[in-house]
């Protein structure tokens, strides 16, 4: 008897303890549970289709990484670069490549079945239908079906290697085309040549040849390896291409694609390094993880769901079209001089490149978007392109504006490298050897630089008017020289070169360079010498001074560069209380803003829904234009001018009319050039814009009208002492768009102003939003 209740004990003290471990174990689940809740894919919040149909060579991305070697993609059309790529509204998949870049392309392949009756043409007609219907697309993954071969196409990617997944038919003669001999985009393939060089591996190489704006061919490297035998190799020698056939399996066929510039060696290097493996499903969710990353530094909480979309798929493009063109080892290809080199990167105590090297479209309207971006929010892509441009300097002795194939295009106009480069350093991105830097920079403002040379003008050094520049205090339209390269528009070259001398004033002026930093100041005022009093606005004049004859300030590109007279006029971001008094003062300026924005508004604040729509005899006469880079400072100069009221109004009709949408036909204007339109419209979502690009000395960010409830922006901590910056709106609403109050830090703010070093040591900006 005396032994039933200590059985009965230990009964109820196992109960007790199987009931503390199932409650146990129900906590950690629902903590687990909550963890996998709130960690959020960003990812799935893209939409990659986003203005498809107008899409150009470099513009469309999928299975890729930031900034990847490799922008591995289906292109449904491939000729040129311009209304090539991957375009919406072409339902034929002509080929997957590897290089959708600046000037570049190559590396094309085809998964085929091959019947009888095919194996004549195979080489010759290879296109397939698909269908949207089957199709899956999210950053670092694109999945396709080819109606003709019942073939499901699987693609994504590691920095440098391309990796596919194809899902043959049963039964069929299963086989891999590899287009080696074709147009692309901007460039031909040429000399192509695939070699087997083991049971499942092949080597091969490729030219992509030169373009009016890369003058210079460029080799391409690839190393293939399959899961499975090639039983195979034939070439075609009427086109130059080959076939690979494979074992016929029911099981996927998984294949790797290395490129290098350098050699088959760090081809080789690349897939060694970065995919040693063969887990597809891995390699996907490591791409999805490197984007979550980067797009989860900034959280926004508020606007409707297409909102959030939209700025994710914006956030994206912000980080994307520059591409690495170095290997693993830090190798990459120097075409700067007269004879093509490989060179080295430096490299850390532990063997590996201090920095990636880059293929880049134009710097030219990065001072109002990556600029800002870049430098809060991902300071150390900031730094790594800065470093890659001065590696150019140190090659080529000149730093690049948008380089290709490792060497100059000299695409766009002016010296658009200096403000990103002084930017990073004004924000403490680069600390070191300031002084060449500097001295680089110099270079590219003084005959013998960059600024000499106008677009693609590779050969001489007219086109860009500095002389006339320096002697007059203009450059003139027309240029009495001669036709050399693209964009010889006097007054833009004049206003571009002002700000751009500016901004080098202000790094002369941190590093003690007295006499520079008043030199560079005075000319900056350059503009002021083409400010016509009579019109009230920027008016070309001719070499000997007189004014542009029978002047239209709405007609395009006569002397303004992507723009019209209207839209340039406020090309003035160093000295816009300047620009006001010369038109009477800030009120009559504000005045006539307004009333530019009134009338842009009727055609939506931008020519037409592509670039080419930019010369339609109606669209070009709009007085602001939001889908090019001219004039897309312009709602933040009613604030450096004592409104801010009117940038809140602005701004937020801008964002609501232009960078709002979700749709294949429509999104940026057909003009997003490797993250700007992007970066911009992020940052005006964010209510945060740099008017100067960042330059000054603790730069300065206007504040806006944010479109969201809260944003926190992870900061770097590896550049940033603070954790995070937060911008929290109250009352924030489509009606309520004005700043009424401002707090950071709960102290008040009397200017809709906030400086760099406030930011990064982290804190909370309070804004009570009105009507």
């Amino acid at each position: 008897m005396e032994v039933k209740p200590f059985k009965l004990n230990r009964i109820h003290i196992l109960k007790n303890a199987w009931i503390g471990l199932i409650f146990l174990f129900l906590i950690s689940c629902k903590e687990e549970i909550k963890k996998t809740v709130v960690k959020e894919n960003y990812v799935d919040k893209v939409y990659p289709l986003l203005d498809t149909e107008n899409s150009r060579w470099f513009f469309f991305t999928s299975a890729s990484r930031p900034f990847g070697m490799v922008n591995l993609s289906p292109d449904t059309e491939i000729n040129g670069a311009w209304g090539s790529g991957y375009r919406y509204n072409t339902d034929t998949i002509k080929g997957f490549s590897h290089i959708h870049a600046w000037q570049m392309s190559g590396l094309s392949v085809m998964p085929v079945t091959i019947s009888e009756i095919d194996k004549s043409n195979i080489f010759t007609d290879f296109y397939s239908r698909f269908n949207h219907q089957t199709e899956t697309i999210t950053p670092g993954y694109h999945s396709v079906v080819l109606d003709r071969y019942q073939i499901k196409a699987e693609l994504t990617s590691t920095k440098r290697v391309g990796f596919h997944q194809y899902s043959f038919p049963k039964n069929k003669e299963a086989g891999i085309l590899f287009n080696l001999n074709t147009i692309l985009g901007p460039n031909d393939n040429v000399a192509g040549e695939l070699a087997q060089t083991g049971e499942s591996e092949l080597s091969g190489t490729l030219v992509a040849t030169p373009t009016h704006r890369r003058p210079k061919p460029l080799n391409i490297y690839f190393k293939i390896e399959l899961n499975v035998p090639i039983t195979a190799l034939i070439k075609d020698e009427q086109t130059g291409n080959y076939l690979i056939n494979i074992k016929n399996t029911t099981s996927p066929v998984l294949m790797k694609a290395g490129i290098s510039y350098t050699s088959l060696e760090n081809a080789t290097k690349n897939i060694q390094q970065e995919l040693p493996h063969w887990n597809f499903n891995q390699v996907i969710q490591g791409s999805k993880d490197e984007w979550n990353s980067l797009l989860g530094r900034i959280k926004i909480e508020g606007g409707t769901e297409q909102d959030q979309r939209r700025f994710y798929t914006d956030l994206w493009h912000a980080l994307q079209g520059r591409r690495i063109i170095s290997d693993v080892n830090g190798s990459y290809p120097d075409n700067t001089g007269s004879v093509f080199r490989i060179g080295q990167l430096p490299l850390n105590t532990e063997g590996k490149p201090l920095f990636n090297h880059y293929n880049s479209d134009s710097f030219w309207g990065a001072q109002w978007t990556i600029n800002t971006l870049w430098g809060l929010v991902y300071p150390e892509i900031m730094e790594e392109f800065s470093q890659s441009l001065m590696q150019y300097y140190k090659d080529g002795g000149m730093i690049p504006r948008g380089p290709s194939g490792g060497n100059y295009t000299y695409v766009m106009t002016g010296a658009s490298s200096t403000p990103f480069i002084v930017s990073a350093i004004q924000k403490g991105l680069i600390k070191g050897n300031l002084e060449s830097y500097y001295q680089a920079l110099k270079k590219n403002h003084m005959p013998g630089g960059i600024m000499e040379r106008v677009g693609y003008e590779h050969y001489t050094s007219l086109g860009g008017g500095l002389k006339y520049y320096l002697e007059k205090g203009f450059v003139p339209y027309p240029l009495p020289d001669g036709d050399f390269g693209g964009h010889q528009d006097g007054a833009s070259l004049t206003l571009e070169y002002a700000y751009q001398d500016w901004t080098l004033a202000q790094l002369a002026k941190k590093l003690g360079k007295q006499e520079d930093a008043e030199y560079f100041s005075k000319r900056s005022k350059n503009y002021q010498n083409l400010f016509d009093s009579n019109s009230g606005w920027i008016h070309p004049k001719n070499v000997n001074g007189d004014w542009y004859l029978n002047f239209d300030p709405y007609q395009y590109q006569h002397g303004f560069i992507e723009a019209n007279g209207a839209q340039a006029t406020w090309f003035v971001p160093h000295d816009l209380i300047g620009l006001a008094k010369l038109m009477g003062g800030n009120d009559k300026a504000v005045e006539k803003l307004n009333a530019q924005f009134e009338a842009a508004e009727k055609l939506g604040f931008t020519s037409g829904d592509s670039h080419a729509a930019e010369l339609h005899p109606e669209y070009s006469r709009i007085p602001i234009n939001y889908g090019n880079q001219p004039s897309i400072q312009t709602a933040f100069v009613f604030q450096q001018l004592g409104r801010p009221d009117l940038t809140a109004y602005w701004s937020r009709k801008i964002v609501q009319k232009v960078f709002s949408g979700l749709s294949h036909a429509s999104g940026y204007n057909g003009d997003e050039d490797q993250g700007l339109m992007g970066s911009l419209a992020v940052l005006m979502k964010i209510g945060l814009f740099q008017m100067n690009g960042g330059t000054e000395e603790n730069p300065e960010y206007q504040i806006g009208s944010p479109l969201f409830d809260k944003i926190t922006i992870e900061l770097n901590n590896n550049y940033y002492k603070g954790k995070t910056f937060e911008i929290n709106t109250k009352n924030n609403n489509a009606e309520n768009v004005y700043v009424k109050d401002i707090q950071f830090n709960n102290i008040s703010v009397n200017t809709h102003k906030i400086h760099h070093d406030d930011i990064v040591n982290g804190g909370v900006l309070e804004l009570q939003m009105s009507k």
